[in-house]
């Protein structure tokens, strides 16, 4: 059964970025499943990193306790004080000893790892959400609905974030890898020097009002609409 995602996509929109207000507005069970869905989520992601970091035969990230899908291991607490109070954060990332990664799109997958990760949950999350409200098993308007809707949004937004290319984000090992070696090297050390200046710029003007977050949350409600599959 093809099915679209409900009108209410705005209202889901504005809830990815008001975690902290939800709590202050003595809305608990909605600030719960949000903030369950995110350290989940980030989990999930962190974990992806792992797994294919101890494939490719590195045990550097199994020695440090992250081949485990417990968040304890994966949280940083000042990534999770701006998850709640922003709306995003950020999760401790795996370590891994280059050396041990034989093949040169090894740390390419390793850093790929992870948004695809996130890839499958939104796919998995919407599909399941289309099924269950299309088939009568849950309404729309109930917590469950809305918990498989923020999973593909959160999720497909945390895929397009790390996908930036810029500072020690995900994009900037798979941009590294897919240039030619010279223009590689060049771009490794503007990314070496810049990328995290460049990071924290968008940061900035991101809470100053410039909503260039909101755009990749628009356009990862676009996106799911395009998975699905059922």
């Amino acid at each position: 059964m093809a099915a679209a995602l409900p009108t209410g996509g705005e209202q889901l929109l504005r809830g990815v970025w008001a975690v902290l207000e939800l709590l202050l507005s003595g809305q608990i069970h909605l600030f719960s499943i949000m903030l369950f869905v995110m350290i989940f989520s980030l989990t999930m992601h962190e974990f992806g990193h792992a797994f294919l970091v101890t494939k490719l035969g590195d045990n550097t990230a199994l020695l440090n306790g992250r081949l485990t899908l417990n968040p304890i291991a994966h949280l940083d607490i000042m990534g999770l004080l701006m998850l709640i109070m922003l709306g995003f954060g950020y999760a401790k990332p795996v370590p891994f000893t280059p050396r041990n990664i034989k093949p040169r799109w090894g740390k390419a997958a390793i850093a790929a790892a992870g948004p695809g990760m996130n890839f499958v949950l939104a796919l998995v999350s919407i599909n399941l959400y289309i099924w269950f409200v299309g088939h009568g098993h849950i309404a729309d308007d109930t917590p469950a609905a809305f918990a498989l809707q923020y999973m593909a949004i959160i999720n497909l937004l945390l895929m397009l974030f790390n996908l930036l290319p810029i500072g020690m984000l995900d994009g900037h090992y798979i941009m590294s890898w897919l240039l030619p070696p010279r223009l590689s090297t060049q771009y490794d050390m503007w990314n070496a020097r810049y990328g995290n200046l460049l990071f924290m710029g968008l940061v900035i003007l991101s809470i100053a009002g410039i909503p260039i977050f909101r755009i990749l949350t628009r356009f990862s409600y676009q996106l799911a609409s395009m998975l699905v599959i059922v």
